[in-house]
């Protein structure tokens, strides 16, 4: 006996809801990989049960291969969340006036690390429109002080 067309389909759905309990972003591909065998196999009624399996191998490992070498690079495309020591120094305007202890924001010409605007922390109380200098990056602020 062998897999019918609608049989594909059916484990194809399965595996796709499968991939909302199990959050690793894997078994889409898989369920993915049914649903096109299928869709081939309502169409080439005449395939075996072999090039069914192999076609569903072969879609499958080539979905996980484009997703990784693709979509999902190693390298990031923005920076957001590296303090990285290019950002001290740099100069910036007062978005939002700050004192010691309130927050304020500092907006920037060019993006810095993935963001133009950025929640800030002072030592002194510095007024919005002020140029101020980055002086560290403390977690998810950066501190800064007039120019």
């Amino acid at each position: 006996m062998g897999l019918e067309w609608w049989h594909w389909i059916v484990l194809g759905v399965a595996l796709v809801v499968a991939e909302l309990a199990v959050p690793a972003f894997f078994i889409i591909w898989f369920g993915l990989g049914a649903l096109l065998v299928g869709l081939l196999l309502l169409v080439a009624p005449a395939m075996g049960m072999t090039l069914q399996l192999a076609l569903w191998c072969v879609a499958s490992l080539a979905m996980v291969a484009l997703w990784f070498k693709v979509f999902k690079r190693g390298e990031h495309k923005t920076r957001i969340g590296q303090s990285d020591g290019d950002t001290i120094g740099e100069i910036g305007l007062m978005a939002k006036a700050a004192a010691p202890f309130e927050r304020g924001r500092v907006r920037f010409q060019k993006p810095q690390l993935g963001s133009e605007e950025w929640e800030c922390v002072v030592d002194e109380a510095i007024a919005a429109g002020e140029r101020v200098r980055v002086v560290s990056v403390e977690g998810s602020f950066l501190k800064v002080a007039r120019v």
